[in-house]
């Protein structure tokens, strides 16, 4: 497949930036070939610098659960610039966004705003060290927070993709306050607060994980992470950067009715622009400074524009409640694939949950990351390929999860059926 433009820009990029790109999953290594660049996007439909356009199903990677360059989030953009672009002072979207999050998420009860999900994960590991004056943490395999220090062992997402679920780059020593466990084994979490009485700060993870593929939790794991954690006295903390807001109002808590400590928020609240938020009880928030003695700091935080495009966003999902139908656009998906693969005797595992899902080339069923690893990679990077080459964009890693949005509704969903479909034929 020619594309001049995106090959003379990759050119021009490996030059100057690291592998050609400012995040590894984009390199296209996994999957072959190089990247394409994009100038435009509008509604499912991304259009590459070569004028292709793409039906996509990555979505930045979340955010755009309305679909790219939706009218009324960029009219909440185009208001808040006539204001301004940063104050470096308290600005009124900074309590409108508090105030819509604390009301759509009951366990939250006070909100600190990041620029990132990765800023907001290691803020909530560092308050629930600071409050319960302990030092470990537990995470699950496969499970990404953000590539801070503490989190990033046994990761998911780009690290996972590369072959590296771990970095170099990160001392022996913060690694050995890190318990790392696989997800959807309640037996090995209550192993492990066992093994290591009162010395576990916090517990995180990745209610539905996003980052080695799509897995949801299993019935009733969740409900016993909690009663663990509350049992041992530790900080549960779930990390809803994914799932917040996009697979109902309230997030997996909702749906799930377990009501964390902690929850960590990104992407939909942004409105396709760099926002985070932590928060969770009073009590435990109130330990941050000013406050308290725990500091957490960013001089882009709160940033008007992109307050004002997440409550935008925000305000458009409670507006329309398009969950249903979202899940029904999943489902279809999730559908397609499984009966052109039986037609064909492939092996494959397709687990959805509203406009979440992944496919996985394998036998086995998905329950966690060793189960999701036995997904055949090569084979996923020919039906990516095959995908492409017919106009549709998947995530470019056998390991992440596609994202559906309220813009992918008649001819594009359509027509990205046929793609899938003829695309597993031919493998």
């Amino acid at each position: 497949m020619l594309n001049p433009v995106s090959d003379t820009l990759f050119a021009r990029a490996r030059r100057l930036i690291p592998g050609g790109v400012n995040s590894p999953v984009r390199a296209f290594r996994a999957v072959g070939g190089s990247p394409f660049f994009v100038k435009s996007a509008h509604g499912a439909t991304l259009v590459t610098a070569d004028d292709r356009e793409l039906i996509d199903f990555v979505g930045t990677w979340g955010p755009a659960i309305h679909g790219h360059n939706h009218p009324v989030i960029k009219a909440a953009i185009s208001a808040a610039l006539e204001d301004g672009t940063s104050f470096g002072t308290p600005n009124p979207y900074e309590v409108e966004m508090a105030e819509l999050i604390t009301r759509l998420v009951p366990s939250i009860k006070k909100v600190r705003l990041t620029s990132s999900g990765t800023e907001a994960t290691m803020s909530a590991v560092r308050l629930a060290r600071g409050f319960t004056g302990r030092d470990k943490i537990i995470k699950f395999s496969g499970c990404y927070h953000g590539h801070s220090d503490s989190l990033l062992i046994k990761a998911g997402s780009g690290a996972l993709t590369h072959g590296h679920p771990d970095s170099a780059g990160i001392p022996a020593s913060f690694a050995r306050e890190t318990i790392v466990l696989p997800f959807n084994d309640c037996s090995a979490l209550a192993a492990a607060l066992a093994a290591h009485p009162a010395q576990i700060a916090g517990v995180i993870l990745e209610p539905y994980i996003g980052n080695v593929g799509f897995i949801p939790a299993d019935p009733g794991y969740l409900a016993e992470v909690r009663r663990l954690c509350t049992e041992h006295g530790t900080v549960l903390i779930f990390d809803e950067v994914m799932t917040g807001f996009r697979l109902a109002l309230g997030g997996v808590q909702h749906l799930e009715s377990i009501t964390p400590d902690l929850t960590c928020l990104g992407k939909i609240i942004g409105g396709g622009l760099p926002v985070g938020a932590f928060g969770g009880r009073a009590d435990i928030m109130d330990h941050l400074a000013p406050l308290g003695p725990i500091y957490q700091a960013g001089t882009l935080s709160g940033n008007p524009l992109a307050l004002a495009a997440g409550i935008a966003s925000v305000r458009l999902l409670a507006e329309l409640d398009p969950y249903a139908r979202l899940d029904a656009l999943g489902r279809r998906v999730r559908d397609a694939v499984l009966a052109t693969a039986a037609t064909k005797g492939l092996p494959v595992q397709v687990p959805q949950r509203g406009s979440m899902l992944s496919v996985f080339f394998t036998a086995t069923p998905i329950r966690d990351y060793a189960t999701a690893i036995t997904s055949d990679a090569s084979l996923f990077a020919r039906f990516f390929q095959n995908c492409l080459s017919r106009g549709l964009y998947l995530p470019p890693s056998a390991y992440e999860a596609y994202f559906l949005s309220t813009a992918h509704a008649g001819d594009s969903i359509d027509r990205a059926c046929d793609i899938l479909s003829k695309s597993l034929r031919e493998l």
